[in-house]
């Protein structure tokens, strides 16, 4: 892929490896900044996933994971295409129905029937830290640090983050982390829930190749079924979780014994 066939697709790539599908943020010159089309992109490939994709692993080519925005997304001016003065200027609504298509990039990352992984190294900022946490799991490399610095500068997280890492660490840690937009550091990040594992930095890829084939070894339709449970356990109180859990396994244990 050219330089400029990269731009025109948001600097995104794809591979795939059977079962594995690989999403590159690939502007290592930029550490892997975005910006609206990056996020066009990103919802493309959901869009686009067939039933054989079971793992997603969203990476960033270089030093950087994503260190968030583009620096031209924080023109003022309102000729700049998707930055934050056009957004401002336009009616409410509008506005809001472009970054609903915005968030469509993350919130595919918890598609049913895929687990998605975040392959973390050096930064991620802003919409980086909110990329990674719209997996599922996250391996980081030991000199990773995770930032939501929106609201220091006026703004607020508003790419699917503040649910996303509410559900990782907690109300009041999720507030704090939030409002001072401090850096959380990768061994820190493992001790709050946001990291599953860290590793060094040379061992990166191969702990994500490592996990990635844990997750494909486990029967298909087990593993979706599970998936399905977990995501639903945090939101459902505990008489709909356990119905669930009664009607998956009842599914499962028909088609174990050759039923309906």
């Amino acid at each position: 892929m050219t330089s400029s066939d990269l731009e025109n697709n948001g600097w995104v790539r794809t591979s795939r490896d059977g079962a594995v599908l690989t999403v590159t943020l690939d502007r290592a010159d930029q550490l892997n900044a975005q910006t609206p089309a990056t996020w066009t992109a990103l919802a493309a490939v959901g869009a686009s996933l067939d039933e054989d994709v079971r793992v997603v692993v969203l990476r960033g080519e270089g030093r950087s994971f994503s260190a968030g925005l583009d620096r031209s997304m924080f023109s003022a001016d309102p000729s700049t295409d998707g930055g934050l003065g056009e957004l401002g200027r336009l009616p409410a609504e509008e506005s809001q129905e472009r970054i609903r298509a915005y968030q469509a990039g993350f919130r595919w990352l918890r598609s049913p029937g895929i687990v998605s992984v975040a392959a973390v190294q050096g930064h991620a900022i802003g919409a980086g830290a909110q990329l990674a946490l719209a997996c599922d799991l996250r391996v980081l490399a030991d000199d990773a640090q995770l930032r939501l610095p929106e609201a220091t500068l006026g703004l607020v997280p508003d790419l699917t983050g503040t649910s996303t890492l509410m559900e990782l660490v907690g109300y009041s840690r999720a507030m704090e982390i939030c409002l001072t937009g401090r850096a959380v550091k990768a061994a820190e990040a493992q001790a709050l829930g946001l990291a599953n594992v860290v590793v060094p930095v040379a061992e990166l890829e191969a702990t994500v190749a490592d996990l990635v084939a844990a997750l494909t070894a486990v029967p298909v339709a087990a593993s979706r079924a599970t998936a399905a449970l977990v995501r639903s356990a945090v939101r459902n109180d505990p008489a709909a979780q356990d119905a669930a859990e009664r009607a998956a396994q009842v599914l499962r244990l028909q088609e174990l014994v050759g039923g309906r």
